[in-house]
């Protein structure tokens, strides 16, 4: 008896703990929507208008095709608590951006701007950028012109196409996330 409580117990943990990979597929028909397989977890997504793309380059609305591994959760506290996950996480202020210039010595990380100038603002007046996981697409090596920015965020509310990012509902994210630690890989394709 002492063995299946303890069974139990080791399996509930187990399941509660970061899963080992997700995976992200194109829908049926719809090269601009997906899926995201998450264990037992099935959501919809929207992709990049581009739809899944092998030969990812800067602009081209794909979203790249590959394994990757999340990095952290960007989050924005003045609108949401922090959600539950096992990822590192760090709050959005006004000067974070991420660098999109290929020809920029920064392109495809992190950076500070001040107003005015220019970069992808992670803060937002819409609420697509309320959560980010930032993922390790074109990180090691950093190649100019094959993609930044990409993320997983939220969806439009007519869940159009992203710039090649995979984004989802709010309810799914924080489901999501819940799941999501530093050793999780991120399949899409």
């Amino acid at each position: 008896m002492k063995n299946k409580a303890i069974s139990a117990s080791y399996t509930r943990n187990r399941s509660a703990g970061p899963l080992p990979a997700i995976r992200v597929r194109p829908a049926a028909g719809n090269p601009r929507r997906g899926w995201l397989t998450a264990g037992a977890l099935t959501i919809p997504v929207a992709l990049g208008r581009g739809g899944i793309l092998a030969n990812k380059r800067e602009g081209d609305g794909g979203t790249p095709r590959g394994s990757f591994r999340p990095r952290q959760l960007w989050w924005r506290a003045d609108r949401h608590s922090r959600p539950k996950t096992f990822l590192a996480a760090r709050t959005i202020t006004g000067a974070d951006a991420w660098c999109e210039d290929p020809a920029d010595r920064h392109y495809n990380q992190w950076i500070r701007r001040g107003q005015g100038e220019g970069g992808d603002r992670l803060k937002r007046d819409d609420h697509l950028y309320d959560f980010i996981i930032e993922i390790d697409h074109n990180t090691r090596p950093r190649i100019a012109g094959r993609g930044s920015a990409v993320f997983l965020h939220l969806a439009r509310d007519n869940f159009g196409p992203t710039a090649g990012c995979v984004s989802m509902t709010k309810a799914a994210m924080l489901q999501l996330l819940r799941r999501l630690g530093p050793k999780t890989k991120i399949i899409i394709g």
